[in-house]
């Protein structure tokens, strides 16, 4: 068995590896071809080269692909580019703006990875002929008893287990993540060992197609309306002033609100019919209940009847928060926190654990939009 537990040769193992021009996915393609893996790097090229070079620390466009280019050649792998703007514009460009015009927080880099990246790459990767999909993701692959498991990386700075909660066990099953035992010291150091042309690279920040960190200006462009003004309402009803549009405002923001109070006041909700900002004092952010639809489930077995003792994150720097979790008959699943959790937000997701292990997650909905779609 080889070290990615295959039964047959490295030579003859057919490794797809994605490169994005980061050190992470350099070192992984690095890794592989050292090891003597019939390796091949894929990088994506999934937005527009020219709006994405005025962007430093961005990734999968411009500089990014030619750097990935760079690496290939230097460890001695053939490397493709595949045009995915379509794709990425469909499924994760436009659903982030559909997203913040429903009120909510999208996470754009878990419907990439879900869609764009563990969907259709993966696809291509099986039509190349490849033996396993491999990435520089920081989050392990474990097999057990029931098939393989995801669980979080050695390096809990860096793991990125909430942002790949959406992969299936099938997917899985042809991934493999070489970097989930390594912390970023080590991977620098290999990157350093191996000469890489971005040894010193920084790491990518923030949203990849937001150039500017303005995401308003991009969903209004994506959008025309979507900065029409409305009401900022307290809790308790008094109207405290208007906004310049719901796209500026997510649950659990209490800067830039527009109005002022002698006490702090937070975003509480956003009512995007009524295009109406509700804030409120922090008290008023506590939920002690989060319906979570869309469920990708990676446990064993279904739920008991009387809950399941899990951890869960409700964002990706949150610390883990005690849980009992529990399926409702329209397949959803309903999150009871031990302690009520602030700052729950629509469109976030709510990630599952039992210790490293990720048994899965969903997002968050409103209750209103849960009864609703029941």
């Amino acid at each position: 068995m080889n070290s990615l537990g295959l039964q047959k040769p490295e030579s003859e193992t057919r490794v797809i590896v994605a490169m994005s021009g980061g050190v992470d996915s350099s070192v992984t393609a690095a890794l592989m071809a050292d090891a003597g893996y019939d390796a091949v790097g894929v990088t994506l090229q999934l937005y527009d080269h020219g709006a994405a070079l005025a962007k430093k620390g961005a990734c999968c466009a411009g500089q990014d692909i030619r750097d990935a280019r760079r690496v290939a050649d230097a460890v001695g792998i053939p490397h493709y580019v595949l045009d995915y703007e379509n794709r990425f514009r469909e499924e994760v460009i436009d659903d982030f703006a559909d997203s913040y015009l429903r009120g909510e927080t999208p996470i754009p880099c878990v419907r990439c990875n879900q869609t764009v990246k563990f969907r259709d790459l993966l696809a291509t990767a099986r039509d190349l002929d490849g033996d396993v999909l491999v990435t520089g993701h920081y989050v392990r692959r474990v097999d057990g008893p029931h098939g393989p498991e995801l669980h979080r990386a050695k390096d809990e700075s860096k793991d990125q287990s909430y942002f790949l909660f959406a992969t299936t066990r099938e997917q899985l099953g042809f991934l493999r993540f070489p970097l989930g035992d390594l912390d970023k010291t080590q991977t620098r150091a290999l990157a350093s060992r191996f000469d890489l042309p971005v040894a010193d690279k920084p790491d990518s920040q923030d949203i990849c197609f937001v150039p500017n960190g303005n995401y308003a200006d991009l969903v209004e462009k994506l959008r025309p309306g979507a900065c029409d003004p409305g009401d900022i309402v307290h809790v308790d009803g008094r109207v405290l002033g208007q906004h310049a549009g719901i796209i500026r405002y997510t649950v659990g923001q209490r800067r830039g609100l527009g109005v002022s109070s002698a006490d702090p006041l937070y975003v509480v909700r956003v009512e995007a019919d009524s295009r109406r900002v509700i804030v409120g004092p922090r008290s008023a952010l506590l939920q002690s209940r989060i319906s979570v639809t869309d469920i990708n489930w990676l446990g064993d077995g279904a739920l008991p009847d009387e809950g399941l003792a899990v951890e869960i994150k409700i964002r990706s720097a949150s610390v883990p928060s005690a849980a009992r979790l529990f399926a409702d008959e329209n397949g959803r699943m309903l999150v009871v926190p031990d302690a009520p959790l602030d700052s729950v937000a629509p469109g976030q997701a709510c990630v599952f654990y039992q210790g490293d292990r990720v048994l899965g997650g969903g997002w968050i909905v409103r209750e209103k939009q849960a009864a609703q779609a029941a």
